[in-house]
């Protein structure tokens, strides 16, 4: 059975630090390229961070140069280092594995973990 089950979210300061993790199961999980994405109620998912099986990430401008994703395939574990957090930040973030297969894509989802910046 697949499974993506994230943590580390969680209520911090404009400026503070979190850190996402996201344990993969089920699956071969150096096959598939890991994204975080987030989504505010109301708004559209929009994506974070990607990184390949061979550690190569991609960022969204809005992130870039504050957040960074890395991933241990020994561990079958995604991460999402978030520094110098905004208000702006606040949203549901999920983890997501991706792969193409054929014509088509398989992808899994997790269930979210909230993270909110306020002071």
């Amino acid at each position: 059975q697949v499974q993506l089950v994230e943590s580390g979210g969680g209520l911090v300061q404009p400026g503070g630090s979190l850190r996402l993790s996201c344990a993969a199961s089920g699956f071969t999980f150096n096959r598939y390229v890991m994204r975080w994405y987030r989504q505010v109620t109301g708004k559209q998912r929009e994506l974070v961070a990607a990184i390949t099986g061979g550690d190569s990430p991609n960022y969204a401008d809005s992130v870039k140069g504050r957040f960074a994703i890395s991933r241990d395939n020994a561990k079958n574990t995604v991460y999402l280092q978030m520094n110098s957090l905004k208000p702006e930040d606040t949203a549901v973030y999920y983890c997501n594995a991706a792969r193409a297969v054929g014509f088509t894509t398989q992808d899994y989802w997790g269930q979210g973990t909230q993270v909110t910046v306020s002071s």
